[in-house]
């Protein structure tokens, strides 16, 4: 049985994790993506997040999804779909396919966020914040879920960082990647 809590002290003394295979930034439509899809279209279970360009004032719009992450086991693809003037018809073949699992956490609120500019019916998605309930646990952060779990720390540092910058740093690459 897993702890139904964790401290942020034991997490600090956690070891750090990140992605440890291959990440993409796919910005077009081009032979990069279609090598993504393919990769993407051959798995049974892919992680799956999305980030936004942060909103630090009530006067701000809500500025829409402008990444969406997915990753298999050894590549991780960041999608700028902003820069691709939406989720292209063979991204939301993947959404919407019952034969692939696509997990992550808080995924209702990142799904509304895709269909909100984008028709797809978004299929097979499994939110690990509602699993982990089954298991006794109460902490569901992205940050804690990891530490219960896996015993491994998960750096948040990069989650409100401009996600419409022209060119994606190492760092938020990292974070984006891990955090699918």
């Amino acid at each position: 049985m897993y702890q139904i809590s964790i401290s942020p002290e034991e997490i600090e003394r956690l070891e750090p994790m990140s992605f440890p295979g291959k990440i993409k930034v796919i910005e077009s439509t081009g032979l990069d993506f279609l090598r993504a899809v393919a990769y993407l279209k051959s798995q049974k279970v892919i992680g799956f997040d999305t980030e936004s360009r942060p909103n630090f004032a009530p006067h701000q719009p809500h500025y829409g999804v402008s990444l969406l992450q997915l990753s298999g086991s050894h590549r991780a693809y960041l999608f700028r779909i902003k820069m691709m003037g939406g989720i292209p018809k063979a991204l939301r073949k993947i959404l919407s396919d019952e034969k692939i699992l696509k997990v992550g956490a808080a995924v209702n609120d990142d799904v509304r966020g895709l269909v909100k500019n984008t028709d797809f019916a978004p299929k097979s998605f499994l939110d690990l914040q509602k699993m982990v309930w089954e298991y006794g646990i109460k902490d569901k952060s992205v940050k804690k879920m990891p530490a219960i779990i896996l015993g491994v720390k998960i750096s948040k540092a990069q989650q409100l960082s401009n996600w419409e910058a022209p060119v994606l740093s190492d760092a938020q690459q990292a974070y984006a990647a891990t955090d699918a």
